[in-house]
């Protein structure tokens, strides 16, 4: 009988036990835990909000880090995804969802973010992420924004410019140059796509690719995995 009784199982009760041990979590579940703290952030538009649970739960993102105060990587970056979020068009905001956290958040405060998104004409559907400094350090150790050199990694200036992308409930993430040709980075968030959209945006992607001039190459490499590195 207890055994019958355990099998059943009862919401909020603690996970089924196996000879003392805790039932294995799903993927998931696992992914969740390692990679997306539930740490509360604030948007450029002065909104308070939970990482996990407001911005990547049930959603397909991307993510990338940035300062406003960077001279280099982050300028280039941003302008390159603002074309990057016109290939993909209405789908960002809809569907798709454009995540940058800032390095900086002592100095990057939610109005200092909205002007920066201001002066590169960033549309709907992207939002600039600031908040507590011991928090953002965990966001980018976590969310795998960081170099194995440990002096490289102290020092912002040497900050990784690559964007992470991924459909959460699909478990399906990678990451890309975030100064890659932006048709290429469009293809490469597609690969995460829903299914039943990748045809119609690839046909986009391949048009804006036509009208462009030839001999475009491609920048480095891209990763696809079903969990971040």
């Amino acid at each position: 009988m207890a055994g019958a009784a355990a099998a059943v199982g009862v919401v909020g009760l603690p996970p089924l036990q196996r000879e003392g041990r805790a039932a294995p979590l799903p993927p998931r579940e696992l992914i969740r835990r390692r990679s997306f703290p539930n740490l509360v952030l604030t948007t450029h538009e002065g909104e308070q909000v939970r990482f996990y649970d407001d911005l990547i739960k049930d959603k397909f993102v991307t993510l990338n880090m940035m300062y406003s105060t960077c001279k280099a990587t982050c300028p280039l970056t941003t302008a390159n995804l603002v074309q990057v979020q016109k290939l993909l068009a209405d789908r960002v905001g809809r569907d798709l969802f454009m995540y940058s956290i800032t390095l900086d958040p002592k100095q990057d405060t939610p109005e200092v973010l909205n002007a920066y998104a201001k002066t590169f004409g960033v549309g709907a559907g992207w939002k600039f992420l600031t908040g507590n400094p011991d928090d953002i350090e965990q966001l980018r150790r976590r969310l795998g924004f960081r170099w194995a050199n440990q002096e490289m990694d102290k020092n912002k200036d040497f900050h990784t410019g690559n964007l992470r992308y991924g459909n959460e409930p699909l478990m399906l993430w990678g990451a890309v140059p975030g100064l890659a040709e932006p048709t290429w980075v469009s293809e490469c968030i597609l690969f995460a796509d829903w299914p039943q959209n990748r045809q119609k945006d690839r046909e986009r992607i391949a048009e804006a690719k036509s009208r462009k001039a030839s001999g475009a190459g491609r920048t480095g490499p891209v990763v696809h995995d079903h969990e971040h590195h």
